[in-house]
């Protein structure tokens, strides 16, 4: 059931979850609702001035380019990209109004049930493969968070019979109390955004939330497989929440998982083989524990298997996840700018078995640690080419630098390096392992901006 809203709420940051946020307030403000809209946010630009004077003209006050709020509020709505290190965090925080996440926010505006999905690495490609493995079965399913629509505009107008299924990151769950995941999905924990978190510790801690309100009858299904997700398995299972198992080593009871290369869910009434792992279009031994996730969550929520099997086999590769770009004078390119740590490079490269790759790596550092990266490269690839703000950071991580190109300034001109080092049946794979934001707004537009470029070459004969 919707929760009532009255007063004053205040919205921190002016992203696409914070200008949601807003917009929907506004939207309970002209159907009557008591409720008065503040923005906050610490940044200032065209995009965003343009943003704010759409929501003055509704009736919010907005105010870019502050680091500070005083005036007091109800309810504070913290947009993802506001780290509780900011000044701007502190003084939200001081007010001593509550201080929630937009997808908690949307947990509690929905009368929908929702899977949430989490994890350093996997979650887009998982939820997305939730939904559609739903959808297949004939049930309304809508992905939200940080893949599709803000949760909010989308969780405004699903009705009760519409599964919401929702890529949460850590930064959102972090700022949850009330959500409440009828499936829950943890894929693997390993070091990011360690700037943001201040500490491995935190981060998992932040994570974990995802089950810190299920109960009896609801599923969470985790990867036993890694060790920073594994532990949770039996914490979670001690509080009366069903647990299924994700395992490609082993076969826990009870789980999903891997025999002899077929993919398998276990159940009351024994195994059930769902397909060979050979039949999956995504590539890697990563993707089949990502699709073993999902066909363990959609089966918690009463898919069947056959249903489960030909919604795997039909199951695309999505964009700036290992995304098939083109193939130039027998190279083949690949755009996984969803990339943004090291260990979602290392997974990325074993999608490539024997072949010769040209890695790209570079962006802006997060707080990573390249060094196990930078010997699992040397000892893969053909060479990385370098480029960004963190280029020269990722070069000093190299103990044998005779793999390493650049460092070079923009991504235009890593893949003119990486393609003056390919020969045919090579890959070239951009998979960068650092935020974008010191050459492109975002790793969407990073992954776009790859694609023109090689389909540049295309057009000019390669």
């Amino acid at each position: 059931m919707k929760q009532l809203i009255c007063g004053d709420v205040l919205v921190l940051g002016l992203g696409s979850s914070g200008r949601a946020a807003a917009e929907y307030l506004l939207d309970e403000a002209e159907r009557g609702a008591s409720v008065r809209v503040r923005v906050a946010d610490a940044s200032r630009s065209e995009d965003l001035e343009a943003a704010a004077a759409r929501l003055r003209a509704r009736g919010a006050e907005v105010r870019l380019g502050v680091s500070a709020v005083a005036d007091a509020a109800d309810l504070v709505i913290a947009s993802p990209g506001i780290p509780p290190s900011s000044p701007l965090m502190a003084a939200a925080q001081a007010l001593g109004a509550p201080v929630i996440s937009e997808i908690e926010f949307a947990y509690r505006r929905s009368v929908s049930p929702w899977v949430a999905v989490t994890g350093t690495n996997g979650k887009t490609t998982t939820t997305a493969l939730v939904s559609h493995l739903l959808r297949e079965a004939g049930m309304p399913a809508e992905p939200v968070g940080n893949i599709g629509q803000p949760a909010i505009t989308t969780a405004a107008v699903a009705g009760p019979s519409t599964v919401l299924v929702a890529e949460v990151s850590s930064f959102q769950l972090a700022l949850t109390e009330c959500f409440h995941p009828r499936v829950s999905v943890l894929l693997n924990v390993t070091p990011d955004h360690l700037d943001w978190h201040g500490s491995l510790e935190t981060y998992a801690a932040d994570k974990a939330r995802i089950f810190a309100n299920q109960t009896t009858g609801d599923v969470a299904v985790i990867n036993v497989d890694d060790p920073g997700s594994a532990p949770y398995a039996e914490r979670v299972a001690a509080s009366g929440v069903g647990v299924c198992r994700v395992s490609v080593r082993s076969r826990p009871d009870g789980g999903a998982y891997l025999a002899e290369d077929v993919l398998t869910l276990a159940g009351p009434d024994g195994e059930v083989g769902l397909l060979p792992a050979e039949e999956l279009r995504i590539r890697g031994s990563h993707n089949v524990s990502n699709a073993l996730a999902a066909a363990a969550a959609a089966s918690a929520l009463g898919v069947d298997a056959e249903t489960i099997a030909a919604g795997l086999r039909t199951f695309q590769p999505i964009e700036h996840r290992l995304e098939p770009v083109a193939a130039v004078g027998g190279v083949e390119f690949f755009n996984d700018s969803k990339a943004t740590n090291p260990d979602s490079v290392i997974k990325a490269l074993s999608a490539f078995d024997d072949q010769p790759v040209i890695v790209l790596l570079g962006g802006r550092n997060k707080g990573s640690d390249f060094r196990a990266l930078a010997r699992i490269v040397a000892g893969r690839c053909k060479a990385a080419v370098l480029f960004g703000e963190a280029g020269p950071e990722i070069a000093a991580a190299f103990d044998d630098a005779t793999v390493v190109h650049g460092p070079v300034l923009t991504l235009r001109d890593a893949l003119d390096a990486a393609r003056s080092l390919a020969n045919p049946g090579d890959v070239v794979v951009l998979s960068p392992g650092c935020a974008s934001f010191d050459e492109f707004h975002d790793y969407e537009d990073r992954g776009r901006s790859f694609k023109r470029l090689v389909d540049e070459a295309v057009v000019a004969g390669g």
